[in-house]
């Protein structure tokens, strides 16, 4: 009885409408619970939206009142590195343009408030990297058997320290291509010097790629998340896949978020739901309401 939760970066008004529309109310404790269910947040709660503090304050009390289960994001990661000084000198992230515009906001939202963002960065050392039981499996990007396995070797508890964050972050390590992997997914360089803008202004050779569809059968159109102008409508050189294993149609549902699709919230398959619905770009924060094991139904996606 779990209600799975996208994305939400600081829009902290449509995560109040999406819990109430569901059913969840403050008690006496001041933390939003439900009577029957519990959530399950994916991670990605700060950087980009207007309410960054109130975002973590509801998801940090629900996770402590015992109503919720908070994953870590690639935002929650980045900003632990941002922090985190690297042995030699400097910082695991580096502080360049690109990074500090990317955490502004919260930097921003948490002016004269340094004791409250470092209490923050704290709690994002204990969140977990994945969450699976009998029926799903939820994890912030992709959910990769190889990489799942490397992630459980290396961390027992499911949960990033110092000593670990800064592991993670040095170079050809089996553990950092593991965190990369699971918190920001699989992605290849494009053929032929093609390039493409994101929606950040940023200049990329690399897209992002659909690790739930078969490379075999798919072209690289097919297969990239972004729409991108010019791709190839011929399958995929294998060489260019980097090694992915596709989530195959028999095994256990699978949730995660960081796509930012587009339009109404929907499923990718049958055992596959993406919950990123870009609702810092004026989209919709989903979830989905799962109650029992059996094909996921797109009536019990959920959004405001």
């Amino acid at each position: 009885m779990l209600d799975i939760i996208g994305d939400i970066h600081g829009h902290a008004d449509k995560l109040e409408a999406l819990l109430l529309k569901m059913g969840y109310r403050k008690g006496s404790s001041g933390h939003y619970a439900h009577p029957q269910r519990q959530a399950l947040f994916l991670g990605d709660y700060i950087d980009r939206g207007p309410d960054i503090p109130k975002v973590l304050n509801i998801v940090r009390s629900m996770t402590e009142g015992g109503s919720a289960t908070a994953l870590m994001g690639n935002h929650e990661y980045n900003a632990l590195c941002f922090n985190f000084r690297n042995p030699d000198g400097g910082y695991l992230r580096d502080h360049s343009i690109k990074n500090i515009r990317q955490h502004f906001q919260t930097l921003d939202q948490f002016h004269n408030r340094q004791a409250e963002y470092d209490d923050h960065l704290e709690w994002f050392l204990q969140l977990p990297l994945w969450f699976e039981n009998d029926d799903l499996r939820a994890v912030h990007a992709c959910w990769d058997a190889r990489i799942m396995a490397v992630l459980a070797n290396s961390l027992p508890s499911g949960r990033l320290d110092g000593d670990l964050l800064r592991r993670s972050c040095l170079p050809d390590n089996e553990l950092a291509h593991a965190v990369d992997i699971s918190l920001k997914g699989w992605e290849v360089t494009l053929p032929d010097d093609l390039r493409f803008t994101d929606p950040e202004g940023y200049q990329r050779r690399k897209i992002r790629i659909k690790w739930w569809e078969d490379p075999a059968t798919t072209s690289l159109h097919q297969l990239s998340v972004e729409d991108i102008a010019g791709l190839s409508q011929q399958p995929l050189d294998p060489a260019l896949y980097n090694g992915a294993h596709w989530y195959r149609p028999e095994e256990k549902a699978v949730f995660f978020g960081h796509y930012w699709l587009k339009n109404i919230p929907t499923l990718q398959r049958h055992n596959v739901c993406c919950l990123d619905f870009s609702v810092a770009r004026n989209g919709h924060l989903a979830a989905y309401r799962f109650g029992e094991g059996g094909p996921l139904k797109p009536s019990w996606l959920v959004y405001v």
